[in-house]
C-alpha cells in the first residue's frame, strides 16, 4: 500500500503540491505507518492482480484514499468509496467526512461531498468535505 501511495503522491499529487510537501507525505505514509493505523481504522484495498487502491475509515471519517496511477479512471476509487459509505450508513452515521487534497477535491465533489472549510496543514492545503448518507435499507 505504501508503494501505491508514494507513486500516487509523486506522479499525481505533485502537480498540485510542492516537492517538500510531497516528500513529507511520503515520509508519513510508510508501511509501518499503515500497520500502526490499522489498530485504529478499518483499511480496505482493491485488488486486480495486486493491490490497486486503498482507503481507510474510522466511523464516518475517510482517510488515505489512493488509487494506483496505472489504474486511475477505472472506477476503483468509486468502488472503494461506495463500500465505506455503505458501511457507515449501515452503522447509522448521517454523513461522511474527508480531508481532501487539492488533487482529490473534484473527485469528492462529483460524489456529492460539499466543502465545509479549507485548512493548511503540514501537508499543504486541504479541504474538509462532507456528504450526507442515506440510511441503510437493512
Amino acid at each position: 500500500m505504501a508503494e501505491i501511495v508514494h507513486r500516487c503522491l509523486r506522479e499525481v499529487n505533485s502537480r498540485d503540491y510542492p516537492a517538500e510537501v510531497i516528500d513529507r507525505m511520503c515520509e508519513h505514509f510508510t508501511a509501518r505507518r499503515f500497520v500502526e493505523l490499522s489498530a485504529d481504522r478499518h483499511i480496505f484495498v482493491a485488488e486486480d492482480e495486486g493491490v490497486v487502491g486503498t482507503v481507510s475509515r474510522d466511523g464516518h471519517k475517510v482517510f488515505s484514499m489512493f488509487v494506483d496511477p496505472d489504474s486511475a479512471g477505472r472506477g476503483i476509487g468509486r468502488l472503494l468509496m461506495d463500500h465505506i459509505e455503505a458501511l457507515a450508513a449501515a452503522e447509522g452515521h448521517a454523513h461522511m467526512e474527508a480531508g481532501s487534497s487539492i488533487t482529490a477535491h473534484r473527485f469528492y465533489l462529483r460524489r456529492g461531498y460539499a466543502d465545509v472549510r479549507e485548512s493548511d496543514s503540514g501537508f499543504g492545503l486541504t479541504y474538509l468535505v462532507r456528504k450526507p448518507l442515506r440510511p441503510s435499507a437493512g
